[in-house]
Parts: C-alpha cells; sequence; structure tokens
C-alpha cells in the first residue's frame, strides 16, 4: 500500500507541474528516504487520489510505523518534508516568477499561487471547511467566514509546545528565516515554503501567500528586516510601489499600534491580493478638495467606517497628500466625537491604509483609527462594543476593515443552536447568544422554517458585523459624527 501512495503522490506531483519527468526517480527516492523504505515496487494505481489526501495516508503510515509520534505538530513537519521532495528551490522559483513577469505581472502571480497550491503550502483542503457567504447592507455585499480552516491541535502537542525550550530562530511567523524551515514544536512546518524577492524602494521585500487565504490570492508582502509595524509616508510609498508592479492586486497594511493593529505588530508586513472588497467598491458620501494638492481628487467614502479617498495619476502627489492627512490626524483630537490624539504620553491615532490601481489612476484609502480605552469600552471605544463580542470581540484589522468579517470557529454550532431556539426545537444556546436568540425568536417566530432559518440567522451576523464596523468608526455615521469628519477635513 505504501508503495502505491508514493507512486501515486510522484504522478500527482507530475500532472501538477511540481515536476519534470526527468525528475520521477529522484522524488522518488527522496520520499522513500523519509519512509524509511529501503525498497519499492511499482503498483498499478488505483483511483486518483489528490495530493493533501495522500500526504494524510503516508503521515498516517509514519506514525504507524514509528517513524513520527502521532502528534499534530510532528504530523505537519512531516507532511511538508514529504511534499518538499517535488518543489523547486527558491531561486529557480524566482527565476520562473519573473520570467512569466515579464510577459505579465498576472501571469507571474497565477503561477506563483498555483504552485503554493499544488504544494499543500495553501491548506485548500482546509479551506474548503469555511464557512463563506455574502450578506447584504445598505454599503454593499460585505464577506462573512467563520473560520475552520485551523485544525485544532490535541491536549498533548499543546502541553508539549507549552513545555518546548524557547528559541529566537526564526523570531517570528513572518521572518525570511521562515523559507524551507522544517518547523518544530510550537513553530509551524514550512519546507514546502516559497517566497519570492521584491524590490520595493531600494529595499528588499518579500511575496508570498497566506497558508489559510481569506480570499482570492490572498498574498503577504514582508520587510527582510525584524522590524515593528509602522505607517508613515514611506508606507503609503511602498503600496503605491506595489500596486504598480502589480496593478491586478491591492495591497494594504494593519495599522501600527495595539487594539487596531494587526495580530503581529513586530514584523512590517502587508497584505494584499487580486480580491475587490465592499470598500473598494462603495461610492464617495462627499467630496472635497485640499489646498496645496490640486491634481488630487478626494473624498470621503460611504463606509460605516472612517475612510478618506485620494486618487491621482500621480504616486508622488498621493504620497504628499497622505503623509499630510497622517501627520494631522496622529495630532488631531476632538472631544466633542471622543478623539484624543494623546493620554499622558501615549498616542492614540493612525492610520490603516490600502492602496489599489484602477486604469491609469492611483488610489489610497486612508482609514482613520483610534485605540483609546474607557472604563465602559475598556477594550477600545473605537473596538466591537460588548453587545456584539458574542460575534467578534477581537481586533478589526486590515482585513475586517475592507468588509471581510472572520469570524471564530465556534460559531459553527453555535448558531445551529440559536437557529434550533428560534425554531422552538431546543432551549439551550451558549449564555452570550441568549438576549439575541430571544430578540431573534420574538421577530422570526411567526415566519421561521427549517428551510430558511439558515439564511435568517446568516443575514443576521451580517447585521451584527456591519455594527462591529460602525463601533470601530471613529466619526459615526449620525450628525455629530459627520460635523466633526467635516471638522478634520476642514482642518487639512
Amino acid at each position: 500500500m505504501i508503495n502505491q501512495l508514493v507512486q501515486q503522490l510522484v504522478h500527482q506531483a507530475l500532472a501538477a507541474g511540481l515536476i519534470e519527468r526527468e525528475d520521477e526517480i529522484y522524488a522518488r527516492n527522496q520520499l522513500l528516504s523519509l519512509l524509511h523504505l529501503a525498497d519499492f515496487n511499482e503498483m498499478e494505481m488505483s483511483e486518483k487520489i489528490d495530493i493533501p489526501d495522500l500526504l494524510e495516508q503516508m503521515v498516517e503510515y509514519a506514525c504507524s510505523q514509528g517513524i513520527i509520534e502521532n502528534l499534530f505538530d510532528e504530523k505537519e513537519v512531516f507532511s511538508s518534508k514529504l511534499i518538499n521532495c517535488f518543489i523547486a528551490r527558491p531561486s529557480t522559483v524566482n527565476q520562473l516568477f519573473f520570467e512569466k513577469y515579464q510577459q505579465d505581472p498576472q501571469a507571474a502571480t497565477n503561477y506563483f499561487y498555483q504552485l503554493s497550491k499544488n504544494s499543500n503550502y495553501i491548506q485548500m483542503k482546509q479551506i474548503k471547511k469555511n464557512i463563506e457567504y455574502k450578506a447584504e447592507t445598505e454599503y454593499g455585499a460585505i464577506d462573512i467566514t467563520i473560520n475552520l480552516s485551523k485544525p485544532e491541535k490535541d491536549p498533548v502537542s499543546i502541553a508539549r509546545e507549552r513545555a518546548a525550550e524557547k528559541t529566537n530562530y526564526p523570531k517570528c511567523l513572518l521572518c525570511i528565516e521562515n523559507e524551507g524551515y522544517a518547523g518544530r514544536i510550537g513553530h509551524p512546518a514550512r519546507s514546502n515554503h516559497r517566497m519570492i524577492r521584491l524590490n520595493l524602494l531600494e529595499e528588499k521585500w518579500y511575496l508570498q501567500f497566506s497558508p489559510y487565504v481569506y480570499y482570492n490570492e490572498h498574498c503577504i508582502v514582508l520587510s527582510e528586516r525584524h522590524t515593528d509595524m509602522k505607517i508613515s509616508p514611506v508606507t503609503f510609498a511602498r503600496l503605491l510601489t506595489f500596486v504598480e508592479q502589480f496593478p491586478h492586486y491591492f495591497l494594504g497594511s494593519n495599522a501600527d499600534i495595539p487594539i487596531v493593529g494587526g495580530s503581529i505588530l513586530s514584523h512590517e508586513h502587508y497584505q494584499g491580493g487580486n480580491y475587490e472588497f465592499a470598500m473598494a467598491k462603495a461610492n464617495s458620501d462627499w467630496e472635497f478638495a485640499m489646498g496645496g494638492f490640486p491634481n488630487i481628487e478626494c473624498s470621503i467614502v460611504k463606509w460605516p467606517m472612517s475612510v478618506i479617498r485620494l486618487r491621482s495619476e500621480r504616486k508622488d502627489s498621493l504620497v504628499e497628500a497622505g503623509a499630510h492627512i497622517l501627520a494631522k490626524w496622529k495630532n488631531y483630537s476632538d472631544e466633542a466625537v471622543g478623539v484624543l490624539a494623546w493620554t499622558k504620553g501615549t498616542p492614540h491615532n493612525t492610520i490603516t491604509p490600502i492602496a489599489r490601481k484602477k486604469g491609469d489612476y492611483f488610489e489610497l484609502d486612508l482609514v482613520l483609527r483610534n485605540n483609546r480605552t474607557s472604563e465602559e469600552h475598556p477594550l477600545g471605544i473605537f473596538h466591537p462594543h460588548a453587545d456584539v463580542h458574542h460575534i467578534k470581540k477581537e481586533n478589526i484589522g486590515l482585513i475586517e476593515v475592507m468588509g471581510l468579517a472572520v469570524l471564530p470557529a465556534r460559531l459553527k454550532e453555535e448558531l445551529e443552536e440559536v437557529g434550533n431556539f428560534i425554531l422552538g426545537k431546543t432551549t439551550e444556546v451558549a449564555d452570550y447568544h441568549v438576549s439575541w436568540a430571544e430578540e431573534l425568536k420574538t421577530r422570526y417566530h411567526a415566519v421561521a422554517s427549517e428551510s430558511n432559518i439558515e439564511g435568517l440567522v446568516r443575514e443576521e451576523v451580517g447585521k451584527k458585523f456591519l455594527r462591529v464596523l460602525e463601533d470601530a468608526g471613529v466619526f459615526k455615521r449620525d450628525r455629530a459624527g459627520a460635523a466633526g469628519f467635516r471638522r478634520f477635513i476642514e482642518s487639512l
């Protein structure tokens, strides 16, 4: 059986273009070595099995033979080593990428995206487990994802991770040293990981894809240096330079301070991809002109968060205008709407920027952020408030800002329970859902049925996520907020 699996994997790697016919025997021998096999007999192949399933079966074989322990991290490391037998070295991957780039930037990213999927670096089998749908709002259709793609670790693996000796290599999950790193207890397997070398403003940056993509071609662009996230005029210049090189992609940055920033603030990086979010499609609420920048179209985006959109054919003008807005915002306070720039020397204001190219025009969206807390809102005044924590409590980073909710796995079963509660099939729901479930039952008990309950609950989750975005907006979409936003624009 193991011979058949080896043969199948070699065959599938050939079919996927991971190797050429001349590489077949070499790759097979690499597999045999990892599997502690000294002999091999060619077998007739049975039905076609996909690469992720073949890897799973071979990992189970390795466990049964005592080659590895039956632990989550060890299995991930071994699976990554198996598929790495078929992947070219970084220099070859980069050479092929830039040969294709000379013809068409999209052809280059298509090649690299397909390689990352075929090599199981992008975990497509796991990603397909995610629950994804769109929810209609007054701002357009926002994306909802219940994240089921990350497999849960077993208790033994968790205990091993806690007891493992700490090491600073690689320093974090985004460092270049992850390329080809086997992995260890507590650090993911990266034998099958490749990065594309980029030049942004004469600096070394790297392009990779997220292993658990949340949207089409979800990529990460990271600095060669392990330095803290920082939003500055140089950030705007890098983002615009990238979208000039890859005009079919957008690129944005998480904010650079806690609460409103992303999950990794210790390594400067951006996220992008070939996807148009609801925010990118949103129309303008109103336009304005900014003194000193006559060749820039300025508008406020019709969006629950506070977004300034700048458009121009010239990158340098956008960078200068963005720098002007950033400098003003960092020191801007308006107590009437709860915006304070500083508390005892601690800064609160920053920006989440997103760049894209539309035809001859560059666009730079600047989302105003503030991370101040209060007794009423200890997790953040401009952060999801307590009444939506049962759906979303985590930071609102770049992806959420643009209109994609990444929601916790627990909601899969919990939302089914809420649906059954509305239908009167159960009286039990999680404590934190009780008041919401009762409200929905009162509203929908006359129209809810087995056939429509899932859609009704999903629609209500969309409304909750819209509330999350409204909570995160610094200038609310009411009379006071609109007046506050205009005061800031006038200050520019």
